[in-house]
């Protein structure tokens, strides 16, 4: 995959978010060995790993629609998009910011009483282990919200002036390139 341009100061904080999203599957793998060797070859089961690994889950998930953002990869239904002129395009994506903005806020603003509740009590899990889970994750999730607004705002500013993209189906299709030109030439001599 090419990633998308880190454009300003926005992009480039959410660019460093995501590669901790990237490393993070690779530590839940590791711990999770780690429980599978300490439970089978040495009959020392750990109580931490499955906590841990729920909770660094939950941290990818939320950096990686940071990411998704970023990079403009969330869903879009570019049917209609790609009919209009350039000027309704600039309206679509107005709505689809104010449609985020809209969400996010009321998110934020429903979820911060029981998310601040949850951090001054410092909330645990409830297992053996008994990590803070809940105090931890609930004030991340409202943080990655606003910070996934902040992105939408960004995304909007930076591609205010772009030149218009094509989307074609074969962009959709997961197919190498060189089966693409083989399959030209193939058509070029019929």
């Amino acid at each position: 995959m090419v990633e998308h341009e880190r454009t300003g100061w926005v992009d480039a904080i959410t660019w460093r978010f995501s590669r901790v999203a990237m490393i993070l599957p690779a530590v839940i793998v590791a711990i999770m060995f780690y429980e599978v060797i300490m439970r089978y070859v040495f009959e020392r089961p750990t109580l931490w790993v499955n906590e841990a690994s729920l909770w660094l889950g939950g941290m990818v998930y939320l950096f990686s629609g940071l990411y998704a953002m970023q990079q403009r990869s969330h869903i879009r239904i570019f049917i209609l998009y790609d009919m209009v002129p350039r000027s309704w395009r600039k309206l679509f994506d107005v709505l689809s910011t104010l449609a985020i903005i809209v969400f996010c806020f009321a998110v934020i603003w429903g979820g911060f009483g029981e998310a601040y509740a949850k951090l001054m009590r410092w909330e645990r899990f409830g297992t053996a282990w008994d990590p803070p889970i809940p105090a931890t994750m609930k004030p991340l999730i409202l943080l990655t919200l606003i910070w996934v607004t902040i992105q939408a705002v960004s995304n909007l500013y930076w591609d205010w002036d772009k030149d218009p993209e094509s989307h074609d189906v074969a962009d959709e299709i997961d197919i190498a390139i060189e089966e693409v030109k083989r399959a030209q030439a193939q058509v070029e001599k019929t």
